[in-house]
C-alpha cells in the first residue's frame, strides 16, 4: 500500500486546480470526501459541494492553493449550517477564506495576497478583498 504522500500525488490529476496545488492532506481530504459523496449523491454537484465544505473544516484557500486553517472548524456561515439546512437556506460562501478567523489572522493572510493596509479594512471587507485577491492568484496560475 502506497505512504500517504504516494497517495496524494496519485489523486493530484483528479482534483481541482486549487487543490492540486496545495498540501497532501488538503488532495487526501477532498479526493476520499468526493468519493465517499459520489457513492451516497452520485457523480456531480451535490457531491463536489460535500468535498469542498470538507476541506473548508480543515484547509482555507490563500492565493492559488489550500493550506491548513490554524483552528479546525467551519469557515463561514454557510459551513456552519450543517447538512440539511445547507442545502435549504443558502447563505453566501467566503469562497475558502476562513472567515471565522481573528482579524489578525486575516491581515497576515490578506498582507500575503497583496492587500496594502488591510488594517484599515473592516473584518467582512477584509475577507471580500481577500477573496478576489484568491480569484486573481487562481486565474493567474491557471493561465500558466
Amino acid at each position: 500500500m502506497p505512504d500517504k504522500h504516494e497517495q496524494a500525488e496519485q489523486m493530484r490529476d483528479d482534483v481541482p486546480s486549487t487543490i492540486a496545488r496545495s498540501d497532501d492532506k488538503a488532495v487526501r481530504t477532498y479526493k476520499k470526501t468526493l468519493e465517499s459523496a459520489e457513492e451516497s449523491y452520485g457523480d456531480g454537484e451535490r457531491a463536489h459541494r460535500t468535498a469542498f465544505a470538507s476541506l473548508k473544516h480543515t484547509h482555507e484557500k490563500v492565493g492559488d492553493h489550500w493550506e491548513p486553517k490554524e483552528h479546525k472548524g467551519p469557515s463561514d456561515p454557510q459551513a456552519e449550517q450543517g447538512t440539511p439546512a445547507s442545502t435549504q437556506g443558502r447563505r453566501d460562501t467566503a469562497q475558502g477564506v476562513d472567515a471565522n478567523a481573528s482579524k489578525g489572522h486575516l491581515d497576515d493572510v490578506a498582507r500575503r495576497v497583496g492587500i496594502d493596509g488591510p488594517e484599515n479594512l473592516s473584518k467582512d471587507d477584509e475577507v471580500r478583498a481577500i477573496e478576489k485577491a484568491n480569484a486573481r492568484a487562481t486565474a493567474r496560475a491557471r493561465r500558466r
